[in-house]
């Protein structure tokens, strides 16, 4: 299984960026993913994840402002970053799991390289 992570970049404070993450190697529509970051000086943490089924789980940090969603079609997960603050400068991480969602970064078994984001005027 191979996770590839995209689209992160410098925006200023209350701008908006959708970072994304294409799976290779695993049957898509049975898999479940889900957004961890990690910022400078701070462990990883949870932030959205998206089940097979497509039911979808938030942190209650970025509730309202973030949105996760997926394409199987196309293999990808993205995940639409809204409003966003100085305290969501982070290296986000999509995760990948056969056995379905949870806000717990050890039960996911793959790992994408992470994408930097970097909210600052």
């Amino acid at each position: 299984v191979q996770l590839q992570a995209s689209g992160g970049g410098l925006v200023q404070p209350g701008g908006s960026l959708r970072v994304s993450c294409a799976a290779s190697g695993v049957s898509f529509g049975q898999y479940s993913l889900a957004w961890f970051r990690q910022a400078p000086g701070k462990e990883r943490e949870f932030v959205a994840a998206i089940s097979w089924k497509s039911s979808t789980y938030y942190a209650d940090s970025i509730k309202g402002r973030f949105s996760i969603s997926r394409d199987n079609a196309k293999k990808m997960v993205f995940l639409q970053m809204n409003s966003l603050k100085s305290e969501d400068t982070a290296v986000y991480y999509c995760a990948g799991s056969e056995r379905g969602a949870t806000m717990l970064s050890g039960w996911y078994e793959d790992w994408g390289q992470g994408t930097l984001v970097t909210v600052s005027s």
